[in-house]
């Protein structure tokens, strides 16, 4: 097994490799928003200088050596197989293995790439045709919308009704013609027994393989210049933090949650899209996600509440600052847990739990664990402090693009930790009667020896128990 020092040095030499700088945080510069309110305050300056820190990236977005890198490593895997040709259907695969960022709706997408040739095709909606010409395509077909007609082309001057076509035997079709109708195809999506019969009456000489565990596998390990990505993004987030702290302690009870939360989303948008170059077309400013809430009160005692928060900071509040932020499809959650003064020794129990199993899970979540020791470890803990009823959920989930990713830090999961996976880190706790619950989160990159949390906001009570 590699060492920490091998897979710390490889990271850095990978970013350093490509030209990639990182970008620090300054304490300034969460009291810069430009056209966003002047909020004056000083929690930046708190903001942890963290030296287990990979180095952030000064890229936007993956660079097209790196999707063409990770195909290779796909066809290298599916070849051992003996598989011809990868079919991409889930949206989350066809960005991470061709970049191709796109909207998923209802209309069938599908990138198919031969295992033995440098190419990458493409069947898709006639939407999204300038998106995929324009980047990395060597041939594409598509369909005008869906329901699609047959010889229904609107945009070619063919205004024509006709029979509905099926699109997947519309790729299926495209299979046979490229020359893989009696081969072995890897498909990312298990198959259905309608679409298996279908199928065999196009391709009946054909085998079609499962290899979403395949893709899956790929994505929960994160390369360097992805890590990197990620801690651009964990710091940018670490800055929005610090401002939200700033707005609550200024604007203090006369501000309601929702306030916070649109003025933090604001600020977080004008801080990150001032670094990010755009010309206003396709394939630039890709995968930016800046989505910041807030709730106070005894919406807080939910671990998913189904309401609309909006209401009045009060002092006795537990509040919650959390939400994602992406750069180019990689970053993830940063969730903290404030209390406002006044607080009882309940609370600050609770608290101090919550506090003590982010470190437990830090600890823990070294390259070699299972999920299920880790997830152990935390709820023995709680359990032993004699706060099991107040116990909702597992500690943690994977991170990705998608948001929630295998593998799941959970009693039930024996998935084997590696270095370069992330993690949420969310062992919170919740008091429905009292009318609160306190839930943290952060990205978590495992490692040889523990955890490190990428971002840079405190864990302690100087940042999150407030006097307003």
């Amino acid at each position: 097994m590699a060492s920490r020092r091998f897979f710390i040095k490889n990271l850095a030499l990978g970013i350093l490799g490509s030209g990639f700088i990182g970008q620090k945080i300054s304490a300034g510069q969460a009291h810069q928003p430009g056209q966003d309110k002047v909020i004056k305050g000083e929690s930046a300056k708190l903001l942890i200088k963290n030296s287990e820190h990979p180095q952030p990236a000064n890229f936007d977005r993956l660079p097209l050596s790196w999707y063409k890198a990770t195909v290779k490593r796909l066809k290298e895997r599916v070849g051992e197989k003996g598989i011809k040709a990868v079919v991409l259907q889930n949206p989350w695969n066809i960005i991470y293995f061709t970049g191709l960022f796109h909207s998923s709706t209802e209309r069938p997408f599908y990138a198919v790439i031969p295992v033995e040739e440098d190419a990458l095709y493409w069947y898709h909606p006639g939407l999204d045709r300038d998106l995929v010409t324009t980047w990395w395509s060597t041939e594409n077909e598509y369909y005008f919308d869906y329901l699609h007609a047959e010889v229904g082309h609107p945009e070619k001057g063919q205004v024509v009704r006709g029979k509905t076509v099926d699109l997947f035997e519309w790729l299926l079709n495209g299979l046979k013609k490229r020359g893989f109708g009696d081969k072995v195809i890897g498909i990312d999506t298990e198959l259905p027994p309608s679409r298996l019969q279908k199928a065999k009456n196009v391709l009946p000489q054909a085998r079609f393989e499962d290899i979403s565990d395949i893709c899956l596998r790929m994505r929960m390990v994160k390369t360097p210049e992805e890590i990197a990505l990620i801690q651009r993004a964990m710091n940018y987030f670490s800055q929005i933090h610090a401002y939200a702290r700033d707005y609550i302690l200024e604007r203090g009870t006369d501000a309601t949650d929702f306030e916070v939360a649109e003025a933090a989303q604001q600020y977080g948008v004008n801080l990150i899209m001032r670094e990010i170059k755009r010309d206003g077309r396709p394939h630039s400013a890709v995968g930016i996600t800046v989505s910041i809430s807030c709730r106070t009160g005894v919406a807080t005692a939910y671990p998913h509440p189904n309401q609309f928060f909006h209401k009045k900071i009060e002092r006795g509040d537990a509040l919650q600052v959390a939400g994602v932020v992406r750069i180019g499809g990689y970053g993830g959650e940063l969730y903290r847990y404030f209390q406002i003064a006044p607080w009882d020794k309940h609370r600050e129990k609770l608290w101090e739990v919550v506090t003590e199993c982010v470190h437990i899970q830090e600890r823990e979540s070294r390259a070699g664990r299972t999920c299920a020791e880790v997830a152990a470890k935390i709820h023995e803990y709680q359990v032993k402090m004699g706060v099991n009823k107040y116990i909702y959920h597992r500690p943690a989930h994977g991170q990705g693009m998608e948001g929630h990713q295998a593998p799941w830090l959970a009693l039930g999961d024996q998935t084997v930790l590696e270095e370069g996976m992330t993690f949420s880190v969310e062992p919170g706790l919740y008091d429905p009667e009292n009318g609160f619950g306190y839930n943290p989160s952060d990205c978590l990159l495992v490692t040889r020896k523990k955890g490190v949390l990428m971002s840079s906001v405190p864990y302690t009570k100087e940042w999150m128990f407030l006097k307003l």
